[in-house]
């Protein structure tokens, strides 16, 4: 956990505390800045006292400005009835501060017999009340609004993000239910047809189904899983459907990583079966499927070139599938991916590049 996310935990769990914490430190500051002078009294404990009545009145102000003109403004409530009324309670803070000065603060620390304003003047003499009282507590206070401002922008960003990364999880678990069912489908509608015919490979295509089923339900709850174990779902699902098609599709499954590494999982899956799809149930005879898998220092490379029947037309290559495998990785990697589908004569060919420098994301 970052120091900021623990400065906002605690601020949240001791609200109080914190805004003691935060004028204490103002007032040690303040209590810092002391510098001896010539009077007939004690110069240090005249300081004390006047910081801690100079920082309640910029407290008042603070709060008044933060909790209740701030909030109408950002809102975009009635614009000059919030002036009117910041003007009306910072004359009120002032001349108050004022009042409490003259009639609290010098007969505690100053030596009588001594001239005190009456509340007449204290409370008529704006001028003195703007330079003196106003303009010194919208000082102290800009800072409280500040870090203020400063927490709730970050408390918001991170909500933000939160909810962001909630809807990818959501989108990205919608995303594997379309394409989970899919899969199983075809696979078993693939062991329903050999078993009509009493085959001998029906119980080697259990097995296959098998492995795989171990894959989509244990291994792929997360968002990342290895990429061995990617590679060990596509050799699975490929001597699933070679048991199908027998010599009548040719498959050559080519790959290399220097390194274990995180990936999506189901993506490559779903461009392999796209492959089949359209590469062996489309075309008999002399259908080929060509499959290289590729990750050297952090550059991922799946490409699948499978011949088709006849020519398919260019929308084929923004199929439902092909646009939800975007979405997907656009959840996952964004910016850090590329993505191609093309038709080159009687070839389809699906060519994905992945940065996985950030793989942990």
């Amino acid at each position: 956990m970052s120091i900021a996310n623990k400065i906002e935990n605690f601020t949240v769990k001791h609200r109080v505390l914190s805004h003691v914490i935060f004028w204490v430190s103002m007032y040690g500051l303040l209590i810092g800045r002391f510098e001896p002078f010539d009077e007939p009294y004690d110069p240090f404990v005249y300081d004390m006292i006047g910081f801690f009545f100079s920082l309640s009145y910029s407290a008042l102000f603070a709060y008044f400005v933060a909790y209740r003109i701030l909030p109408r403004l950002l809102k975009g409530s009635n614009y000059l009835q919030t002036i009117i009324e910041f003007l009306i309670g910072s004359y009120i803070i002032s001349a108050l501060a004022r009042t409490i000065t003259v009639h609290i603060e010098e007969p505690m620390i100053r030596i009588p017999p001594f001239e005190q304003e009456s509340l007449w003047e204290i409370w008529t003499d704006i001028p003195k009340l703007f330079r003196s009282y106003f303009l010194y507590a919208a000082s102290l206070s800009l800072v409280f609004i500040f870090v203020k401002l400063l927490k709730d922008q970050y408390s918001i960003n991170r909500h933000a993000l939160e909810l962001k990364k909630q809807k990818a999880e959501m989108e990205l678990s919608s995303l594997k239910e379309q394409l989970n069912p899919h899969f199983l489908f075809n696979t078993l509608n693939n062991i329903y047809s050999l078993s009509l015919l009493n085959s001998p490979k029906t119980s080697a295509s259990i097995a296959r189904l098998s492995g795989i089923l171990d894959h989509l339900i244990y291994r792929c709850s997360g968002m990342y899983v290895k990429a061995e174990q990617e590679i060990e779902l596509l050799n699975n699902y490929i001597e699933l459907e070679k048991l199908r098609y027998d010599e009548g599709l040719k498959v050559n499954f080519t790959h290399s990583i220097d390194r274990n590494a995180n990936i999506a999982p189901l993506i490559l899956i779903s461009l392999l079966e796209n492959a089949f799809k359209h590469g062996a149930g489309e075309q008999a005879g002399n259908a080929s499927i060509d499959v290289e898998l590729v990750l050297k220092e952090n550059n991922f490379s799946f490409k699948i070139k499978n011949t088709i029947g006849a020519p398919l037309p260019a929308k084929a290559s923004k199929g439902i599938g092909l646009i939800n495998i975007k979405k997907q990785l656009e959840l996952i990697y964004p910016g850090r991916y590329s993505f191609n589908a093309s038709i080159h004569e009687q070839y389809f060919i699906t060519d994905l590049k992945i940065d996985l420098a950030n793989e942990q994301g």
